[in-house]
């Protein structure tokens, strides 16, 4: 029999390899017979000469400072070696398998090195047998030759060949099989019984694959080999899940934070909203959905149970199963269900969710990294339309991404978070310090408290905004000047009115009313408080809703506020002026004087001569003027009482006495009155035909026809008159009824026609108003 070392010399030359010669440092590329070096596959392997050794290591090139995995033998006698990859030969594996006995899988291939060492050839081999690997030296010399595997410079065993004089030995063969785990090697067949105390077992198999037990990434272990789910998920406006990945929100949609299975019927949702940027958007409010009840937290520390607002305090508070409390730093929310327990916390910028519960339960929604799109996990019932809409913005140019980011600390998720938010959005109100503070709870809630994190900083603990309740298209941010905070407008909120150089809505007229709203946080940003702004009479002032922090000045009938009213040929006005209160005794001032004009209008009615064919003897048309809408109806009825109205089938007799009435509806009697001119009679459509029979002239009873009689005209928002019926004597027996009318704007009885001698004229009050361009209504009958 040959020895082992002529063996292998033959076997190389019958494999027919192309052998490759090293004359210096050399990275060998090992990618066809990859070698797994106790547990770790490698396919590359880095060849260093020195002046004491050779060395091979499978992870870099060697340098004594540096850790890593190597094999370490005698330095050859010049700096050559010859590299050569040998494919597998099934007498070349059971002549390795009868050396080591404990490798179970079959050759694939090797890699032979080979060196001269005092005069004598040596060969390394290594040979590839799937998850497992064995290591060979032959070498026929006088003096030893060692090679030792080191994983991380710790030396894991050794192979040597003694003085062939002394011991006649050629050749050693080691089982470089193993596993790793958590920077341990393991030998085939270990296996680590579990520790209860952290839940951990660790089995290394006779083929060399790792079996592990254990808590996963998300557990920890309550011992007793119990592993209990123990994550916390952070959402400012970017999220940070409970896997440690970072998410962001780029609109202003609400959305699902944390749901589980096991829990149907409870949901964390969070709504976010845009500040002082259009295009970065903030978690503005948590929503937490138990049992069809919403428990909102919303910002500065307010708390709603669906519609009402509750008082809390540092005592917990259940409400539907859900324990509240309030303290300086924020809300915090804690139930147990189905042996979960969850806590929420908000202190109005950032929400913090922890689980701890059974193993396995698994987290949905933005905080467990799921793998369904945003448009999935967003709520469109309870986001606002075109919430989706994204907005872009130019950069600030002013902002230091480094600088806005120094004072953070690890871990890298909440500086990665810092950093994308405030390379875009300015560093204020308290911006510097949320996502600090954020990473210090987080530590807090797995029992590792940050000394000294406050001071360090200059941050506080407590939450930003505390107690101070802003409206929804407002947020709380801190003043430029003196430190303070108040409620700003949020950019998109405020952007339509900025592209008006407009500080409210358009003025609102109704029935009997007038009224402008301006926005509050608009006034705030020009330096304008509310409460020194007046109409022209100073005793109306501005009345703010304490929701919407909006300022509404407004006028009526029973109160004018000093309304000037105005007329001309086509509308009556109302206009008032809101101003900032004037102290003659001043002699300087400090803040821009504050005017801003508003008016409502009556359009006189417009409607040309409009002829109605009778059937029920009610005629209604609808009349827009302006802002101020109404209804003009002429009605005929045969009782001074009107309460029998001429229907389609009621039949009228000559001379019969008939009340007409000529009334508004939507007009407010104290202001304006309707007044009717004149009203005559044709029978053809067109009131200017002939003949013609006048029934009032000049807003009076036609004198000529002692039949007919005013009742009421000019008084309020309706006319009556009263007349004998008749038929024209030629011509057709149609019968068309024709009114002139105008509104005037009342004070005192002006608008009261003065009936004597047929002449008309109007009571003056503080002016004159002659209608020149009335309106005609019209109706007919026949017999």
């Amino acid at each position: 029999m040959l020895c082992p070392l002529l063996f292998l010399s033959a076997f190389i030359l019958l494999a027919g390899a192309q052998k490759q010669t090293i004359t210096e440092s050399s990275v060998l590329d090992i990618s066809s017979c990859p070698i797994t070096y106790y547990g770790q596959k490698y396919e590359q392997l880095y060849v260093n000469f020195t002046g004491q050794k050779i060395v091979f290591c499978f992870d870099h090139f060697y340098n004594p400072e540096n850790k890593g995995d190597c094999i370490v033998g005698s330095s050859p006698n010049t700096r050559t070696a010859d590299f050569d990859i040998i494919q597998a030969d099934s007498f070349l594996d059971q002549w390795i398998r009868k050396k080591i006995q404990t490798i179970q899988n079959s050759l694939r291939c090797s890699v032979q090195i080979t060196t001269q060492v005092r005069r004598s050839m040596i060969t390394l081999a290594l040979f590839n047998f799937g998850t497992e690997a064995a290591l060979t030296l032959e070498a026929y010399t006088i003096g030893p030759v060692i090679y030792t595997g080191q994983v991380s410079k710790v030396v894991i065993d050794k192979v040597q060949v003694n003085n062939i004089l002394e011991s006649y030995q050629t050749d050693d063969i080691l089982d470089i099989s193993g596993c790793r785990h958590s920077g341990t090697v393991y030998k085939p067949g270990t296996v680590v019984n579990s520790n209860p105390q952290i839940c951990s077992s660790v089995t290394c198999s006779e083929t060399a694959t790792l079996q592990t037990s254990g808590c996963g990434p998300l557990e920890h272990c309550q011992g007793n080999d119990i592993c209990m789910l123990d994550t916390t998920c952070t959402v400012t406006g970017p999220i940070i899940d409970v896997h440690g990945q970072i998410n962001s929100i780029r609109d202003r949609c609400a959305y699902s934070l944390f749901s589980t299975p096991s829990l149907p019927d409870f949901q964390v949702q969070g709504h976010f909203d845009d500040r002082r940027r259009k295009d970065v958007s903030f978690l503005d409010s948590v929503t937490l959905r138990v049992d069809r009840h919403d428990i909102h937290l919303e910002q500065g520390g307010r708390v709603q149970l669906n519609d009402s607002t509750l008082t809390l305090n540092s005592s917990s508070q259940l409400v539907h199963g859900v324990q509240l409390s309030k303290d300086q730093t924020g809300v915090t929310a804690k139930l147990s269900l189905s042996n979960l327990n969850i806590s929420v916390f908000f202190d109005g910028d950032t929400a913090q969710i922890r689980l701890e519960g059974p193993a396995g339960s698994s987290v949905e929604g933005l905080c467990g990294n799921s793998s369904r799109s945003l448009s999935d996990l967003r709520l469109s019932k309870y986001s606002s339309t075109s919430c989706e809409m994204q907005y872009s913005e130019p950069a600030d140019s002013t902002i230091n991404c480094t600088s806005v980011t120094e004072r953070d600390i690890d871990p890298e998720p909440y500086i990665t978070a810092c950093t994308d938010t405030l390379c875009k959005y300015p560093a204020v109100d308290g911006l510097n310090c949320q996502f600090l503070k954020a990473y210090a709870r987080a530590c807090s809630l797995h029992n590792h408290t940050l000394d000294g994190w406050t001071s360090k900083t200059g941050c506080s603990s407590e939450a930003f905004c505390q107690d101070r309740t802003c409206s929804d298209h407002e947020f709380c941010g801190e003043k430029t000047v003196g430190g303070d905070t108040r409620c700003f407008c949020r950019a998109i909120f405020a952007s339509k009115y900025q592209a008006n150089n407009s500080l409210g809505d358009p003025t609102v007229c109704k029935q009997n009313s007038a009224s402008l709203t301006l926005v509050g946080c608009l006034l705030e940003d020009k330096g304008i408080d509310y409460s020194t702004l007046h109409l022209k009479d100073p005793t109306c002032r501005g009345q703010v809703d304490e929701l919407t922090h909006m300022v509404t000045f407004s006028f009526n009938s029973s109160n004018r506020c000093g309304t000037v009213v105005t007329a001309n040929n086509s509308y009556i006005i109302y206009q008032n002026t809101i101003r900032s209160q004037n102290y003659s005794s001043d002699v300087i001032i400090r803040n821009d004087q504050v005017q801003i004009n508003f008016s409502c209008v009556h359009s006189q009615p417009n409607i040309n001569t409009a002829t109605f064919r009778i059937r029920d003897w009610s005629v209604a048309q609808h009349i827009t003027s302006g802002a101020w809408n109404y209804t003009l109806t002429i009605k005929a009825y045969t009782d001074a009482r009107r309460t029998k109205l001429v229907k389609w089938n009621t039949e009228l007799q000559l001379n019969q006495k008939i009340w007409m009435e000529l009334k508004t509806d939507g007009l407010d009697g104290n202001m304006v009155a309707l007044v009717s001119n004149s009203c005559w009679a044709t029978n053809k459509a067109s009131p200017t035909s002939t003949p013609r029979h006048d029934l009032m002239l000049n807003g009076c009873a036609n004198r000529a026809d002692r039949t007919v009689q005013v009742q009421e005209n000019g008084q309020g928002t309706s006319t009556y008159f009263s007349f004998n019926m008749f038929r024209f004597t030629v011509g057709s027996a149609d019968i068309f009824l024709h009114c002139q009318l105008h509104l005037c704007p009342k004070q005192g009885n002006n608008c009261i026609p003065t009936c004597s001698k047929a002449a008309r004229r109007y009571r003056s009050a503080s002016f004159t108003y002659e209608p020149e361009a009335p309106a005609f209504i019209s109706v007919s009958w026949t017999y």
